[in-house]
C-alpha cells in the first residue's frame, strides 16, 4: 500500500478528544473540552425553527448569508468601532477553526515563518503545518502572561510573514493590554506582517481587564485578519459559524480558499444566527456578569481545594498548578485525576511549546449544578501531598 500524506506527520492526536473519551469511560465531569452545557437563547431556537421551515435548506451565499453578514456588519462595527462592511469585509465560515486555517492558508506559503505565542490553542500548529509555514515562538510568561518585547521583536526580525494573537486567550485567560496591543501593532508595521486573529472570547472578559481589536489600531485594518465565532458568545458550537474580516483585498484571498475548503456553512442556521447579533448591549453586560460568576465560583473551589492557579482575565479556562502532586507527567495526572478524582482536565503540555508538565487546563463554562459537583469532588485533592 502506498503511504499517507507525510503533512500529517505533523499532526498530533486531539488530546482533548482523547480526555473526553476519558471522561465517558470513568463517569466523569467533562472539564476538558471548551463548550458551556446549556441552551442558547430561546429567541435563537425560535428564529432556527424558522429558517428551517422557511426554504433556507439548500447552499447559502459562499461568502455567507447576506442577512447575516449585514448583521455581523452591523454588530463588529458597533463593538470594533469601525466601518465594518458586509460585501466588501466579511466572509462566513464554518466555525472559528475554518476562519483560523482560511486566514492563515491564504497569507503564508511554504517556508514562511508565523509567530505564535506559548501557550496556544491546539488547531494553531496543523494550520501552519498545512500552509508548510515555520512557526516563530515568542513564550507568554506566568502570572501575567505578558511578553519579552525584545524577544518578540527579534521573532519579527526573523523575517515572520504572519503573528497569530489569540485575545482573550485559550488556555491562559490572558487579556493583552492596550500597550501590548501597541507593540506588537508598531512591530507588524515596522516589519510588514500580518497579524491573524483569535478573537472568539471577545466578549468574554472579566474587569477590570477590556478587550482591545489590534485591527481598531491606526494602521492595522489593511493588514489583519481578524477571526471570530458566534459559538461562545451565543451557547452554539454545534452551529459551526464563524467569520473572518479583512480589507477587501485579503477577503478576496480568503473568500476564494474558503469556496473551496468547505463551499458554505449551514444555510438554515446563518439565518437564524443573525437575529442572535441583533441583540440588545444588555445582553453582553450580562454575559460578563454571568461569566464572572461562573469564575469567582469556579475559583473559590479552587481554593478550598488547596490548588494553585492563574486567575484569567478573559475566556472560560483556568491554568491549575499540579506540580506538587509529585506527577512526572501531566497526562499521567488527567488519568489519575479522572479516575480517583472523578474530573477531567486537559494536559497543559498540549498547549505549550516548551516542555511543561506543571499545569492542566480546566473549563468553568458549565451548568452551575455541574461546576457545584465538580467543586465538590476537586476537595479530595485537599490534603494531597
Amino acid at each position: 500500500m502506498p503511504s499517507t500524506a507525510k503533512r500529517l506527520d505533523y499532526f498530533a492526536d486531539s488530546v482533548i478528544n482523547q480526555m473526553n473519551i476519558l471522561a465517558e469511560k470513568h463517569g466523569a465531569i467533562n472539564l476538558a473540552s471548551g463548550y458551556p452545557d446549556s441552551n442558547p437563547p430561546e429567541e435563537l431556537l425560535e428564529a432556527a425553527e424558522r429558517a428551517l421551515r422557511g426554504g433556507f435548506n439548500q447552499y447559502a451565499n459562499p461568502w455567507g448569508a447576506l442577512p447575516l453578514r449585514q448583521a455581523l456588519a452591523e454588530k463588529c462595527s458597533r463593538f470594533m468601532s469601525m466601518d465594518i462592511e458586509a460585501e466588501r469585509h466579511i466572509t462566513v465560515t464554518c466555525g472559528g477553526t475554518e476562519a483560523m486555517a482560511a486566514a492563515i492558508l491564504s497569507v503564508c506559503n511554504p517556508g514562511d515563518r508565523v509567530i505564535v505565542f506559548s501557550p496556544y490553542y491546539e488547531t494553531y500548529a496543523p494550520d501552519m503545518a498545512l500552509a508548510g509555514a515555520e512557526p516563530v515562538v515568542v513564550p507568554l510568561q506566568p502570572p501575567q502572561f505578558g511578553f519579552d518585547p525584545q524577544e518578540l521583536r527579534r521573532a519579527f526580525a526573523s523575517g515572520a510573514k504572519a503573528l497569530v494573537l489569540c485575545n482573550p486567550s485559550n488556555p491562559s485567560g490572558k487579556v493583552f493590554t492596550p500597550q501590548e496591543l501597541n507593540t506588537i501593532a508598531g512591530l507588524a508595521q515596522e516589519f510588514d506582517t500580518f497579524v491573524i486573529t483569535d478573537e472568539v472570547y471577545e466578549h468574554i472578559v472579566y474587569a477590570p481587564h477590556r478587550h482591545t481589536y489590534i485591527a481598531s489600531l491606526p494602521g492595522m485594518f489593511e493588514r489583519t485578519l481578524s477571526c471570530g465565532s458566534l459559538s461562545k458568545t451565543y451557547d452554539i458550537t454545534g452551529w459551526r459559524l464563524g467569520y473572518v474580516i479583512a480589507s477587501p483585498l485579503i477577503t478576496d484571498a480568503v473568500r476564494k480558499l474558503h469556496d473551496y475548503l468547505t463551499l458554505c456553512a449551514p444555510a438554515p442556521l446563518q439565518e437564524a444566527a443573525a437575529a442572535a447579533l441583533r441583540f440588545p448591549g444588555s445582553y453582553y453586560t450580562q454575559l460578563q456578569a454571568e461569566y464572572t460568576s461562573r469564575r469567582d465560583s469556579f475559583l473559590s473551589s479552587l481554593d478550598q481545594a488547596n490548588l494553585s492557579y492563574f486567575p484569567p482575565q478573559g475566556a472560560y479556562f483556568v491554568l491549575v498548578d499540579i506540580s506538587r502532586f509529585g506527577f512526572d507527567d501531566d497526562h499521567e495526572f488527567c488519568r489519575w485525576l479522572a479516575a480517583e478524582v472523578g474530573v477531567v482536565g486537559v494536559p497543559g503540555s498540549y498547549f505549550f511549546h516548551e516542555p511543561e508538565f506543571r499545569y492542566i487546563r480546566l473549563n468553568f463554562a458549565k451548568s452551575e449544578k455541574t461546576m457545584t459537583e465538580a467543586g465538590r469532588r476537586l476537595l479530595n485533592l485537599r490534603h494531597k501531598p
